[in-house]
């Protein structure tokens, strides 16, 4: 799948600019533009593959380039003001070569929060392609601000793209961890995930052709769904060493690749995928569409495994949209990964919209009490300046 990727805010910078890393890595070609758009000058200078023309600075008249202070409605209000700075970043992007636009954004500061729905907005009624969004939640020790913002920005962003892909930081920090070394293995984690699947079918000419291509429309359907997606991951090493020299987990004693062995080990990997840490943890059940999608050296990648696993997808989710296929990789693991479009029973984000109520209702009392404050100490003022007159 080609993309053009927007990193809006610090936190959607460093994972577009990650993207970026992990194409030259894997010689993949999932991004085909990337662009960064922020209003504090120096999250831009951070950034190391995403070129300097095509990283955007707004807000200079309103902040002078330094942030807007994880205010979000200052965010929307700038990215509004100057949405036309951004589309002429997005006019040099090559849009008859793309699949889709994927706005990527930490909901919980303001830059990203505020603007990437302001984008989307925008983007959807300009182009047919589909504009989907790459949210991060924040974690719950960031602060309340932070989920007062997540919480507002979540609401507006899902209404804006065509569907909502969510990662939970509070499901992957670490305990003990520093801030910068938990969020760069975020990143990482991101990255990793989401570049199996968008990099489905992009296969170049070197590369082996999948027996079930898994390619762009499938993805398009699968997240046609709308509302909120969630993905999972689990991998394997192919091999491991035993008495024999290296032995291959997925071949039988017999060295058959496609034995009953390799079956169940693909088929466990996607209960794993699927059952275990999701992007955004939730219930599986009730998920409106599902793709499977399992990468890995072409001679282990059992289609007869994968076509079981998909079957239990649909089993799980009580969804018969379920989409699967292969992902010829050269790389030591097979891998399974599981989009899982228009999830329902997700605790986290019930929790998120309590929490942030929570937070409105604290923040109106504060203002409440400030004005009755400030209406006392006039008064006492008043009083005390009567008797000269």
């Amino acid at each position: 799948m080609k993309l053009a990727m927007i990193g809006f805010g610090q936190a959607g910078g460093k994972i577009a600019d990650k993207f970026l890393e992990y194409d030259q890595v894997t010689d993949s070609s999932i991004v085909q533009s990337a662009i960064a758009v922020n209003t504090a000058e120096a999250d831009l200078l951070g950034l190391e593959y995403i070129p300097s023309e095509n990283q955007v600075l707004i807000g200079q008249a309103r902040v002078k380039g330094h942030g807007v202070g994880a205010d979000n409605e200052l965010g929307a209000e700038i990215a509004e003001e100057d949405i036309d700075e951004i589309q002429d970043a997005v006019d040099n992007v090559p849009v008859h070569e793309i699949d889709a636009f994927l706005i990527i954004a930490g909901l919980g500061g303001g830059t990203g929060s505020g603007g990437s729905p302001v984008l989307a907005k925008h983007l959807k009624r300009i182009y047919t392609e589909p504009v989907y969004g790459l949210g991060i939640l924040p974690g719950s020790d960031e602060g309340g601000i932070y989920t007062l913002n997540a919480a507002r920005s979540f609401k507006t962003f899902v209404q804006e793209v065509d569907n909502l892909l969510v990662f939970d930081n509070d499901a992957w920090r670490k305990t003990g961890e520093s801030v910068e070394s938990g969020y760069d293995q975020i990143n990482e984690e991101i990255v990793r995930r989401f570049g199996v699947l968008f990099g489905a079918g992009e296969v170049s000419s070197r590369e082996e052709v999948a027996e079930s291509v898994v390619d762009s429309s499938e993805v398009i359907n699968t997240l046609a769904s709308g509302g909120v997606s969630t993905v999972g991951y689990d991998a394997e090493e192919v091999r491991e060493y035993g008495s024999g020299g290296l032995l291959s987990r997925f071949r039988s004693n017999s060295g058959d690749a496609d034995s009953a062995n390799t079956t169940n080990r693909i088929t466990s990997l996607v209960r794993k995928a699927a059952l275990g840490r999701l992007t955004l943890p939730c219930e599986i059940q009730g998920a409106e569409r599902a793709l499977l999608v399992v990468s890995g050296p072409s001679k282990y990648l059992n289609r007869k495994g994968i076509e079981r696993g998909r079957k239990w997808l649909e089993e799980q989710t009580g969804s018969m949209e379920v989409r699967g296929g292969d992902y010829p990789l050269d790389e030591p693991n097979v891998a399974s990964s599981v989009l899982l479009s228009g999830v329902h029973d997700v605790p986290r984000i019930k929790e998120l919209q309590q929490v942030a109520i929570e937070a409105q209702d604290n923040i109106d009392n504060i203002e409440q009490e400030s004005e009755e404050n400030l209406e006392s100490l006039v008064q006492d003022q008043d009083d005390e300046l009567d008797p000269l007159f």
